[in-house]
């Protein structure tokens, strides 16, 4: 694994900048983050020049939107779709003919650099979240109605099969060869997928010469120099409000940075109704099969790249109020966590506040 670390990622300050990725989404949803009032009113329709020399991009991919304001002397639109649809080709499981879909599949087990830095994201989290973020639970996310049927099949005994081919410590990267310990384990990646997706989207931004950016898929962020007005990017950061028969949205608090990557993970918009009125979400423990209990409606993360806090937002959600705020104690990360209860926001966070 150090070799591969050392490899596909560069250090800088501490902090991880991916270099050279997913789709969506059924295996996480994340809260609806809006990006500063100003990008939205000037921004419409695809390639249009902003304040002269910022350009606007904005489509469908993966089963979401995105939205990519840079500054530029040219238009880098052809540039960014290719590498979307790299991405895509790579990672998206419902891509049948994607390397992801073929390593599933045993067709293949070479890999390329974009499915080992997602792996080795993956493992990372893994081991930070005490194994409760798992790319390869998917088997278990269906069972309980969350995959692409949307219907519940679960019980004991199929759900203690199914935690035989779930667990990504049962899987190994040799060189650029992935090994499974079963045959039968999955990996979907959707939960930190789209993340990589704005990362690789960023450094070919960069990589072109560009300085000041806001790249956003599906709700996931990175932003670098400045904006139009020469300031650091404002986000609007959506609190979900939950009453019998909705949920309303409405902004929580403005944010201010810059360099640094954004996700927001929730429960709220995504859940199953027993018989009885109980509610469980989509969040699936790998440990136990079932649905996870958490105190967190939503888990906003800022972290040096937006894969890392694509996944570290859906560990969150997963590990619940207390292990967070335990865990971040040695991240010292930006991070809002939306409670049942409360709203918690830890120092780095509130730095980072709009007042």
């Amino acid at each position: 694994m150090d070799i591969f670390y050392k490899k596909y990622f560069h250090h800088s300050g501490g902090g991880i900048n991916v270099f050279p990725l997913g789709g969506n989404l059924s295996f996480s949803f994340y809260a609806l983050i809006f990006l500063s009032a100003f990008l939205l009113s000037s921004c419409s329709g695809s390639s249009k020049k902003v304040n002269e020399e910022y350009i606007n991009e904005r489509g469908m991919v993966w089963n979401t939107t995105f939205n990519i304001t840079y500054q530029s002397s040219r238009n880098l639109g052809d540039s960014i779709r290719k590498v979307l649809d790299e991405v895509g080709h790579n990672l998206s499981v419902f891509d049948t003919t994607s390397l992801v879909s073929r390593v599933n599949r045993q067709d293949s087990t070479l890999v390329n650099t974009d499915f080992i830095r997602v792996y080795i994201m993956s493992r990372k989290i893994n081991r930070l979240s005490g194994g409760l973020f798992d790319p390869t639970v998917s088997p278990l996310v269906t069972a309980w109605g969350f995959g692409p049927e949307h219907k519940a099949t679960a019980d004991t005994l199929r759900l203690d099969s199914l935690l035989r081919i779930v667990g990504i410590e049962k899987t190994h990267l040799k060189y650029d060869s992935i090994i499974k310990d079963t045959p039968d384990i999955q990996f979907n990646f959707s939960a930190i997928a789209k993340g990589y997706g704005v990362d690789r989207v960023a450094e070919a931004l960069k990589k072109e010469g560009v300085k000041n950016f806001l790249v956003e898929i599906g709700g996931e962020i990175r932003a670098a120099g400045k904006n139009p007005r020469g300031t650091g990017w404002n986000i609007s950061v959506d609190r979900p409000i939950m009453n019998d028969s909705a949920v309303i949205h409405e902004s929580q608090l403005v944010i201010a940075f810059t360099n640094m990557g954004m996700a927001t993970s929730g429960n709220y918009r995504n859940y199953k109704e027993t018989k009885s009125g109980e509610r469980y979400g989509h969040t699936i423990s790998p440990l136990t099969g079932r649905p996870i209990k958490t105190d967190i409606l939503s888990a906003t993360v800022l972290a040096p790249s937006s894969m890392e806090a694509d996944g570290l937002a859906t560990a969150f959600m997963a590990m619940g109020r207390e292990k967070t705020m335990e865990l971040n104690r040695k991240l010292k990360l930006p991070i809002l966590l939306v409670c049942s209860d409360t709203v918690w926001t830890s120092p780095q966070f509130e730095g980072l506040i709009v007042k």
